[in-house]
């Protein structure tokens, strides 16, 4: 018996598609030199990168793409507050602008961290789009540059995110709901 659900939708399909457009309107206004860098933070972000993606050549931008994954969570739904890059970039971001897409704004020492590595590396400027901002639990300050939904201090999954490597390919936002022994499910 599984000892959590994830009935309850808290964004549905519809609303991410709109959203993901409209944050794709900002994002055209900031980056549309020749030298723009996406880059997303592994795993998580991989929905949320390629519907952003998909959307910019409404706005004829046309940016590199590259992939980091760093590590905060394991199997656990709370942040360790130790980051381990598993998964470095490829490409040369050294004069790029750079736009770091992540699923989810929590702590914030992820992205923290990720900014000034980018920064450290020659990136001409780094900004972060989350789909997700849970702005209760900043452990480190830090504001996203654009960001898709304020999300309560709850544990969710879906389009991409995930709880112990499950349920990211949900269309949609779910909130976790972890049962105590002997509720039904």
């Amino acid at each position: 018996m599984r000892a959590h659900d994830v009935k309850e939708i808290l964004i549905d399909k519809e609303e991410i598609r709109q959203r993901v457009d409209s944050l794709v309107d900002e994002i055209s206004k900031d980056e549309h030199g020749d030298n723009f860098v996406m880059i997303g933070i592994l795993k998580g972000s991989f929905m949320f990168l390629a519907d952003l993606l998909r959307s910019l050549h409404r706005h004829d931008v046309h940016p590199r793409i590259d992939f980091l994954t760093v590590s905060s969570y394991g199997s656990s739904t709370v942040s360790s507050g130790k980051i381990d890059v598993v998964h470095d970039i490829r490409d040369n971001i050294a004069g790029a602008d750079v736009l770091l897409v992540d699923d989810i704004l929590d702590s914030g020492r992820t992205l923290a961290f990720t900014k000034e590595m980018l920064l450290k590396r020659g990136a001409k400027s780094v900004r972060s789009c989350v789909l997700l901002d849970k702005q209760t639990n900043r452990a480190v300050e830090f504001e996203a540059d654009y960001a898709g939904f304020p999300v309560d201090d709850v544990f969710v999954v879906g389009y991409g995110l995930d709880y112990d490597s499950l349920y990211r390919e949900l269309p949609h936002i779910a909130k976790v709901t972890f049962l105590k022994e002997g509720d039904a499910e």
